[in-house]
């Protein structure tokens, strides 16, 4: 009798425990959280976007790089960049957790940008000066062997940032189905609005001071600004929700495989409901709901296919020989979501020189805003900063609302629509990007300043604002709309290396870019080439335009097949847990408790 009374009050101390640690979650997360790891992007963006936003200038003007081949070596280091990720997300998704990733990324990062800083003020890490672009010395092996070391580190360092910092951010809320919608505001416009800001500084404070101060000061303003995001982002780590990892999602994803290999003679039952499942299993990776079966890839569940003594009290599953179906589910979501994202990957090939192009452009054209000022070339992409900013707002006060009207969703038109304006606005922006190059070559050539590559085209700078804001639209439409899709559609375990797949295309598409750039160069010969070395006069930029146009508008009509078809996952999701999910973000929580009653969501 005495053991049995020890025994509960011993289960008694055990459950006040729990209780004690279930109250101190619940104080963690929340809105107070977010701000110190948006605040973490903002600087690590405006870091970013620092050096790389007028990369080609530094390239070309100090290096004395060749048009083309500086452009590659942007368009590689994006390329690369955004390769990375994958990994990081993988390693933060298995065994590291976000806040880890992300604190390791950002001191990797931190060394790149010393290192990278280095050579702008060692003259022994860059050649001498060439004003007249005629006979330039170019830089030496070794300098680019250092400059490579530096952009090695970046990369590397933006593994462990890029793929984290939006869903570590995102995990402090409660991004339930049922609370996003009930949000007058939607986390991922004002996550892209944020960052706006930092790009906006960037492009216009930063260059200015490369332009004209020096290059030791506009490499170094960014080397400190990531000092401080680092601070601040390990300051606020008291706050934070901690998000455990899952276990290695390729893992499960295998074990789903193997299984459904070994049961490929098996029938799967017409009845879902006799497939296997196990809640307590899956509770670590469904906090946020169950996924439900979809009658898609059916030869995956038979990964799900109960044998007699297989999965019993007695003797636990095995996930090499049986999966549930929220498992076989996750592969299947993410299987569904490959061909939509693989639209994206033409679109950044589309966009991936133009950045660099447009810098080259409007070094040819007149800048002066006054005798004493004239815009910096890198600068002019403030004004599809500020378009996007504007846009995002307006988007999300005006459009949103009056859209909702019609279409009775929520956030006005789905994922996939907002994804399709997005393309559309993009092919714009490549039609408008080719009549504008004709219109600066001819009033080069009426000129008689074809063979002149340093004489200022008399053209205003101007006739580049509306591509670049047409590409601003475009990014409020496809890359916010992108981001939200791949994040509501993957499944919770997996949404770092779904992110991941985010910038896997931005690599993809970088590679596919340079590929087609040198192609471009090397096979439209030498007297008419369409991208010449140093003479962007005598070069024919707007036939490349037109040819990215071709490429997108088949690239749409892909996208536009594939949204056709594709069906959104359906989520079960706790009407309990949503119910003191809602309290908790009241009250500034994030922690989220599973209860009993239920209700799907088609996400």
């Amino acid at each position: 009798m005495e053991s049995q009374d020890n025994k509960k009050s011993h289960e008694e101390k055990q459950g006040e425990v729990k209780m004690k640690e279930d109250d101190e979650r619940k104080k963690l997360g929340g809105i107070k959280a977010t701000p110190f790891i948006l605040a973490t992007e903002i600087f690590d963006r405006f870091s970013t976007i620092g050096f790389h936003a007028n990369m080609i200038t530094y390239l070309t003007q100090q290096l004395n790089l060749p048009l083309v081949r500086a452009s590659n070596i942007v368009s590689n280091f994006d390329g690369t960049s955004s390769l990375t990720p994958l990994i990081g997300a993988l390693i933060a998704d298995s065994f590291a957790g976000p806040f880890w990733a992300i604190a390791v990324g950002s001191t990797i990062f931190e060394l790149g940008l010393i290192s990278f800083t280095t050579t702008a003020l060692l003259k022994s890490l860059h050649p001498p000066p060439c004003p007249t672009l005629v006979d330039c010395k170019e830089a030496s092996s070794f300098q680019l062997s250092t400059l490579y070391l530096s952009l090695l580190l970046l990369a590397i360092g933006l593994g462990g940032t890029r793929p984290c910092v939006m869903t570590y951010a995102a995990d402090q809320l409660d991004m339930s189905k049922s609370s996003v919608e009930s949000r007058s505001w939607n986390f991922f416009n004002w996550y892209y609005f944020s960052l706006g800001v930092a790009r906006l500084t960037a492009v216009s404070v930063v260059v200015y001071i490369q332009d004209n101060v020096s290059w030791g000061w506009g490499l170094g303003i960014p080397t400190i600004a990531m000092g401080i995001a680092f601070i601040v982002f390990l300051a606020g780590s008291p706050l934070y929700k901690k998000v455990k990892p899952g276990g290695s999602p390729l893992v499960r994803v295998t074990q789903v495989i193997v299984s459904a290999i070994r049961k490929r003679k098996a029938v799967a039952p017409e009845d879902s409901s006799l497939l296997y499942q196990n809640k307590e299993l899956d509770a670590a990776i469904s906090v946020h709901g169950r996924l439900l079966h979809t009658p898609q890839f059916k030869w995956l569940d038979k990964a799900a296919v109960m044998k007699d003594g297989e999965a019993t009290d007695s003797n636990p599953a095995n996930p090499w020989k049986i999966a549930t179906v929220h498992r076989v589910e996750e592969l299947k979501s993410f299987l569904r979501l490959l061909p939509v994202w693989a639209a994206g990957i033409l679109l950044v090939t589309a966009n991936s020189h133009s950045g660099s192009f447009n810098t080259q452009q409007a070094w040819t054209m007149k800048r002066h805003l006054s005798n004493s000022f004239q815009i910096p070339p890198a600068s002019m992409s403030v004004f599809g900063i500020l378009t996007g900013m504007i846009g995002l707002v307006l988007y999300e006060r005006l459009f949103v609302p009056f859209v909702r009207r019609f279409t009775g969703t929520p956030a006005g038109i789905t994922y996939l629509q907002r994804m399709g304006i997005g393309l559309i606005f993009n092919i714009l922006t490549s039609i408008v990007s080719a009549l504008v190059e004709k219109k600066r070559r001819t009033v080069a050539e009426h000129h008689n300043l074809l063979d002149n590559p340093k004489a200022t085209v008399p053209i205003s700078v101007f006739w580049l604002v509306p591509q670049l804001s047409l590409h601003g639209i475009s990014e409020i439409f496809m890359t916010v709309g992108q981001l939200e899709f791949l994040y509501d559609q993957s499944p919770e375990s997996m949404r770092s290396i779904a992110l991941g797949l985010f910038w896997i295309a931005n690599s993809m598409g970088n590679y596919l870019g340079t590929f087609i750039v040198s192609l471009v160069h090397k096979y439209t010969g030498h007297k008419n080439n369409w991208l010449p070395d140093r003479n962007l006069n005598r070069g024919k930029l707007d036939y490349y335009y037109w040819l990215v146009t071709g490429i997108q508008v088949v690239n749409f009509v892909y996208f536009v097949i594939c949204a056709w078809f594709y069906n959104y996952k359906p989520l079960e999701e706790d009407m309990e847990a949503d119910f003191k999910a809602s309290e908790d973000g009241a009250a500034g929580n994030g922690e989220v408790e599973l209860g009993t009653a239920e209700k799907v969501y088609n996400c």
